[in-house]
């Protein structure tokens, strides 16, 4: 049984059956599928977070609207930290439902849900897990939208989109890292297969792609979005 009291837990560790653990060689790398029985979300229990574990989850709420819902994005937009827990966090919920039921085992669409945690992991790695986990996402979500810029995926008014409202939020969007630092610590990242690793970057608001990437472009793809 999972309790979330925490906006990232509600939205995003507590669905989908994930149960992993941090190793010297990288994050969440040993782990199984193992789905709940029953999984209660008392949003009044938000109330009591200090403001930054709050923006922190924020994170996970910003990237969900970027991958699915362009509306959920403009309601941010419109209500910042205000908006309406106990709704948006039971859309985002039902939204991870769906990918998680259409593919419990992470071997296809349910890659989706990593946007900004190829290069968010990275970073959080490098800063040996001194910064939070939505902060990381929040850089790397910054940072895959800067690089589909670069590789026309998706437009600048994009990408400045993304940006603008992830500082809204108050969370950061650049890495303090050197692209050969960054992809030297995605290598260990557990969505690499082989020699190649699935960069989830967006297209527009509420529609993003997996994009298979040859490690070899890793370094290049990472200058990119910083």
């Amino acid at each position: 049984v999972q309790v979330p009291t925490t906006v990232l837990a509600a939205v995003d560790s507590s669905v989908g059956g994930k149960t992993a653990i941090d190793l010297g060689a990288g994050k969440n790398l040993a782990g199984a599928f193992w789905q709940p029985s029953y999984v209660l979300c008392d949003v009044n229990t938000l109330a009591t977070l200090p403001m930054e574990v709050f923006r922190d989850g924020c994170a996970e709420v910003i990237k969900t609207a970027i991958l699915f819902d362009e509306p959920l994005f403009m309601e941010l937009v419109r209500d910042g930290l205000g908006f309406d827990w106990e709704r948006v966090i039971a859309r985002c919920v039902a939204h991870k439902r769906d990918i998680v039921a259409a593919d419990e085992f992470d071997r296809g669409q349910r890659n989706l849900l990593n946007l900004g945690h190829t290069f968010g992991h990275a970073v959080e790695s490098l800063s040996g897990f001194t910064l939070s986990h939505g902060r990381a996402v929040a850089i790397g979500t910054a940072m895959a939208a800067r690089a589909a810029v670069h590789l026309g995926i998706c437009d600048q008014g994009t990408a400045t989109r993304i940006m603008w409202l992830l500082q809204k939020f108050g969370l950061p969007i650049f890495a303090e890292r050197t692209a050969a630092e960054l992809s030297e610590a995605a290598l260990s990242d557990k969505k690499r297969a082989g020699d190649t690793v699935n960069l989830i970057l967006p297209q527009k608001v509420g529609s993003c792609a997996i994009v298979p990437t040859p490690v070899s472009e890793l370094e290049s793809i990472m200058q990119a979005g910083l």
